[in-house]
């Protein structure tokens, strides 16, 4: 068996200072683009000399222009074959309550948007599919961290596993 060698990317969820909303990237920028249309959270790719918190604040910073005071690790999640060329993806799933700034109207993704948590968790949004198994996971007030596995094939879940310690 090869390797596991995946990309490894964080995944942050911005709430409002009440707590009520989350900030979202509307992927509508570009239409090539594989999550076009989509809503997410916002992150990226690790660069190779970055912790993964030194990663989220960097992506942050890039895409709504906000500085970091305060972030969580809400859990990790293995999507193999998530990739548009199946590459496999390892990601470091965030909340953060504390920050400062004032994020734009958009970036090169597409426009940001406050969204309400309870619109977000009743899945009443265009997100990728395995969103609506690991999002709860994200909000809940369980403060353990989850570890989740979820494969992909021809861009679609085919199973979802998570523990939490």
């Amino acid at each position: 068996m090869p390797a596991y060698t995946p990309i490894l990317a964080t995944l942050g969820y911005v709430l409002s200072p009440d707590g009520a909303h989350v900030l979202l990237v509307h992927r509508n920028a570009r239409a090539d683009d594989p999550a076009y249309g989509k809503f997410n959270g916002l992150g990226g790719k690790l660069e190779p000399d970055e912790d993964v918190a030194t990663g989220m604040r960097r992506e942050l910073r890039e895409e709504a222009d906000i500085e970091v005071h305060a972030m969580t690790l809400r859990g990790t999640i293995s999507w193999p074959g998530f990739g548009k060329g199946g590459e496999d993806w390892f990601g470091f799933v965030f909340v953060v309550p504390g920050w400062s700034g004032s994020p734009p109207p958009g970036n090169q993704e597409g426009t940001l948007e406050w969204v309400p948590v309870a619109k977000l968790l009743a899945l009443e949004l265009d997100l990728w599919p395995g969103d609506r198994h690991f999002l709860p996971l994200v909000f809940d007030a369980d403060p353990r961290p989850f570890h989740g596995v979820m494969p992909y094939a021809g861009g679609q879940p085919v199973s979802w596993h998570v523990t939490r310690l």
